[in-house]
């Protein structure tokens, strides 16, 4: 197996697509003959299925990876009411520890050839009083790849939310936009005006298809042409 590769996923808001296009993603890697995972370190909002707690984006990346790795590594905190993860983790009395996700991803990334880590809602949400998703994006030292919701007052966000990656000392490996909007207007001069000023590469457009398959829209993707070089374990 060659040397991981691992990028961290993360998003202009919530509900823009991360986790279709991290699956989309991980179909990419596959299509190029990768072992690939997808991982969910944190999610908030689970249904009781089959006698397991499970996060629609954790089932989603679990089915778009090459397999099933368990979902105590894939999802090692899965809280149970849609909301902000802070406080969904308080009100069932449990602390989020970095530790334990740093351990489920270490183990993660020696069994597969690519890791693509999702992060929750948007770049900074709270995790726990003193922790939030920038500082996992931090602690795990992975590469970003930026998913921007095409949709009025996206620039604002975008930019911003590269200004933060920046300010965490993390490298942007690239961005992609995702047409979440069909109504949106200038949606191409929206796109040309971060791809001006966002001083990384444009990884894909994500069209627009009602009930799209992410395997499809892989072949609109790519990969980042290098990752950060992960320690050995």
């Amino acid at each position: 197996m060659t040397e991981p590769r691992a990028w961290f996923i993360a998003g202009t808001d919530t509900e823009i697509g991360k986790t279709f296009v991290a699956c989309a993603l991980l179909h990419a890697a596959r299509r190029d003959g990768h072992r690939a995972l997808g991982m969910k370190p944190v999610a908030a909002g689970a249904e009781r299925i089959a006698g397991e707690w499970l996060n629609e984006d954790a089932a989603q990346l679990r089915a778009a990876s090459s397999f099933d790795p368990g979902l105590d590594r894939l999802n090692p905190y899965c809280l149970k009411t849609p909301v902000a993860p802070h406080i969904a983790a308080a009100e069932e009395g449990i602390e989020i520890d970095p530790a334990r996700i740093r351990a489920a991803f270490e183990d993660l990334r020696t069994q597969a050839d690519v890791v693509i880590v999702e992060g929750v809602g948007g770049f900074r949400v709270p995790l726990g009083d003193r922790y939030d998703t920038a500082d996992l994006a931090r602690e795990l030292g992975l590469p970003v790849i930026l998913v921007v919701g095409m949709r009025l007052g996206c620039i604002n966000h975008a930019l911003l939310t590269v200004e933060a990656i920046a300010a965490r000392g993390l490298t942007l490996a690239g961005w992609i936009a995702n047409r979440i909007d069909p109504a949106m207007l200038r949606a191409d001069e929206n796109i040309e005006a971060l791809r001006s000023r966002i001083d990384a590469p444009l990884l894909g457009v994500v069209p627009h298809v009602a009930g799209a398959d992410p395997a499809q829209v892989a072949a609109a993707l790519r990969l980042p042409a290098a990752a950060l070089r992960l320690p050995a374990c």
